[in-house]
């Protein structure tokens, strides 16, 4: 089924670090970004003959009480929402509420649906998580990041270690038995013993998912200029590799069992909707800067806030750059992002359905990172070993 994914750009402050199509948060903006989003899920979703963008429909209705389906349109399949950003916290939970309706007038909606909101931890109270589950959303994800104050005072991030877990303590009391939390390692100046605090920190809380993320700092972003004002560095490539193998095993021992480069999870608890990305899946996005991904089309969304606004106003597309993918394209991007999952790729169900054999195209290719332990290939199936999961950039190179 197709996943959902709808994007908040609105944040109380913009960390200094982020690289993300987002802006701060204005109140009468929100709420013409979120009539504009409820126009676009309503008119805006694939055709299922095209499997592209069509031209908008205005929604048929903009209170939030009710939204109706256009009577002309098959509404295709999806069984996961993704409310991502941006501070998707911020949003009212009447708000989220209204576009998860919009979104059942259009698709039909698995009734074991998974539906995320992202949120920070100073964004939330007892009470608005409450009403965020009754408007239907029934996984959080925080955006933890670390659960030491020094460091993240360093990220710019408007918590502190005990408001985010005071915030997952509300989501437990408001009855969310899914949720999430995003740590970031590689950190400027942060020692390995420092990042595996938090990660310690993480699993005492008891979360069902873990998503671990090295730090990239753009050249454009204000922490590079700080790091080098105050003679910050990042740890040596050896202590990343020490920082990333130690919490998977630790996150391991605690029962969060690896299944991407990335992330980890309770069994039955993987994030349903970014599996969707990996596992050559498809999903509409919606939201300035969205992409999507149905068929063999590739589209996203203009970036700018206003412009999205406008063009919803006007009845046209937001979509931009929409891109009919080749066989070969659809191939490579199945192979690349297959191999972040642990479980690898079935080289069998690539050739049933793209009609390639994996391991004759690409043996030669293969063999040097075979040989170095970065890849293993058994009973039609080839995945990365954790210590290829390091270096999986210059192993799914071969297929850019």
């Amino acid at each position: 089924m197709l996943g959902l994914y709808v994007h908040i750009p609105f944040c109380s402050a913009i960390c200094n670090y982020c690289n993300f199509n987002r802006g701060l948060y204005d109140a009468r903006l929100k709420e013409r970004y979120v009539d504009a989003l409820v126009t676009e899920i309503m008119g805006g979703g694939p055709d299922p003959g095209k499997g592209g963008p069509d031209k908008v429909r205005p929604a048929t209705a903009t209170a939030a009480d009710t939204v109706r389906p256009a009577a002309d349109k098959v509404r295709p399949k999806a069984d996961t929402i993704y409310f991502g950003g941006g501070t998707p916290s911020l949003l009212e939970p009447g708000e989220v509420g209204r576009i998860i309706r919009a979104c059942e007038g259009s698709f039909q909606l698995a009734a074991e649906r998974e539906v995320t909101l992202e949120a920070n931890p100073e964004s939330v109270t007892a009470a608005r998580l409450g009403a965020f589950r009754e408007a239907g959303v029934n996984r959080v994800s925080f955006g933890v990041q670390s659960f030491r104050d020094d460091e993240l005072k360093r990220l710019s991030r408007l918590h502190g270690a005990a408001r985010a877990r005071a915030a997952f303590g509300e989501a437990r009391s408001a009855g969310f038995d899914n949720i999430s939390v995003d740590l970031m390692m590689w950190l400027p100046g942060q020692r390995v013993d420092e990042w595996l605090e938090s990660v310690d920190s993480a699993i005492d809380l008891g979360p069902e998912h873990v998503s671990l993320y090295m730090l990239e700092v753009y050249p454009n972003a204000p922490l590079k200029e700080e790091m080098a004002r105050s003679r910050w560095s990042q740890a040596p490539d050896e202590d990343v590799a020490r920082m990333y193998e130690a919490a998977m095993e630790r996150l391991g021992a605690a029962g969060l069992e690896q299944y991407e480069i990335s992330n980890v999870a309770r069994p039955g608890r993987r994030s349903r909707h970014n599996v969707k990305y990996w596992s050559d899946g498809q999903w509409i996005g919606f939201g300035c800067g969205a992409h999507s991904t149905s068929g063999a089309s590739r589209w996203k969304n203009v970036a700018a806030t206003e412009d999205y606004i406008d063009r919803l106003v006007r009845g046209e597309s937001p979509a931009i750059d929409v891109h009919r993918l080749s066989p070969a394209e659809r191939l490579g991007d199945a192979l690349f992002t297959g191999l972040r999952l642990v479980e690898g790729v079935d080289m069998g169900m690539i050739q049933a359905r793209y009609g390639v054999d994996v391991w004759q195209r690409y043996s030669r290719d293969f063999q040097p990172f075979l040989e170095e332990g970065l890849l293993r290939r058994e009973d039609g199936r080839l995945w990365l070993t954790r210590r290829g999961m390091l270096l999986a950039h210059e192993v799914m190179a071969i297929f850019v």
